[in-house]
């Protein structure tokens, strides 16, 4: 059984693995997000054997429901679960930062093998290649800063500024922690490594799926 708990927004429900960071999708209700992250599964396989790690989920398990708001709608993972909030020991926050580096990883390889014009959506929207790529980065700053990681802009092209950012933040989360925001203001470490992991990982699915 692999625990769940669904953040519940006023239109949509993500449905997110506790102990799989990054294994999240959204549905209209819990029943199609439930149904939605069964569908992933295989793909998120991808992501846990980078990490080396056995992915091999026979049933979901709701654990919690936490409620959601407009973020959640928009079609972003929000609410941080209780759960997120009890001591993480060093296994579990080595596991977790295995996941989000295996994550970086599979990205860049993706990206490496995809057209920089990317299919577009019903309405014409989407961003290319690049800019999504530099959407991610720009998030991922953003996201450093709530566990207390600080770096300044930098340019796509900046590949060593983009791994220095990046081991700060593995360096971060791979300690064990308290439960607390790990800066004032900030986020716990599990959900930080989920939401990381998962915005990464929704955007590798996304570059796939639009390939022209």
């Amino acid at each position: 059984m692999t625990d769940v708990y669904l953040e519940i927004g006023p239109k949509k429900v993500f449905a997110c693995s506790y102990d799989w960071p990054g294994l999240c999708r959204i549905g209209k209700g819990e029943e199609a997000a439930l149904d939605a992250l069964a569908d992933y599964v295989p793909r998120y396989r991808v992501i846990a054997e980078r990490a080396g790690l056995s992915f091999a989920p026979d049933a979901f398990t709701v654990v919690d429901r936490v409620p959601g708001d407009s973020t959640t709608d928009f079609g972003a993972i929000s609410a941080i679960p209780p759960a997120d909030t009890a001591p993480v020991d060093a296994a579990v926050a080595e596991r977790d930062t295995a996941l989000l580096r295996a994550s970086w990883e599979v990205l860049d390889e993706v990206a490496g093998v995809t057209p920089q014009e990317l299919r577009k959506g019903p309405r014409g929207g989407g961003r290319d290649r690049d800019k999504m790529i530099d959407h991610v980065i720009g998030a991922e700053r953003a996201y450093a800063r709530k566990i207390g990681v600080r770096h300044r802009p930098f340019t796509l092209d900046d590949h060593a500024a983009r791994e220095a950012m990046r081991r700060d933040i593995a360096d971060v989360l791979s300690k064990p922690s308290d439960g607390a925001p790990l800066t004032p203001g900030g986020w716990p470490a599990r959900y930080a490594a989920r939401r990381m992991t998962w915005h990464v990982i929704d955007h590798i699915w996304e570059m796939e799926d639009r390939r022209t």
